[in-house]
């Protein structure tokens, strides 16, 4: 009876430990899967020659009327959680991040992917920015 028992211990162990890290290859795979991709300027440039990219702007209103790059939305860092659900409704869709030195797009792309979105980049700040500006 006791070598059965540690055979059924050692088995539910051994099922145990695959289990647990089998569940942490699925987490790694979700978080390679949903994560920031950096880019430059020129590669944003490139990229937002596709239509359906949205180019967002996470300075302050003060800061887009003093010049942005064209067709981009504005939704201020610190109204981003509140908004983004109203303005950035697929989840899926491309999103190109900028502010005026790359501090604020970093947290709203890690902000914006806490909530679920998912094809998030992040090409740092309009002071790099090489090309014209609307103002």
């Amino acid at each position: 009876m006791k070598k059965f028992l540690i055979v059924i211990l050692t088995a539910l162990s051994i099922f145990i430990i695959s289990g647990c890290s089998n569940l942490n290859k699925d987490v790694n795979n979700i978080n390679e899967i949903n994560k920031i991709i950096k880019i430059s300027a020129v590669q944003a440039k490139e990229e937002m020659k596709d239509s359906n990219t949205i180019v967002l702007d996470v300075r302050s209103q003060e800061e887009y009327n003093n010049g942005h790059i064209e067709n981009s939305i504005l939704i201020p860092i610190d109204n981003l959680e509140d908004d983004a659900e109203t303005k950035l409704i697929n989840k899926d869709q491309k999103i190109l991040i900028y502010c005026r030195s790359g501090n604020r797009s970093e947290k709203a792309a890690d902000l914006l992917l806490q909530m679920g979105y998912t094809n998030i980049y992040d090409f740092g700040g309009i002071n790099d920015w090489p090309y014209e500006l609307v103002k």
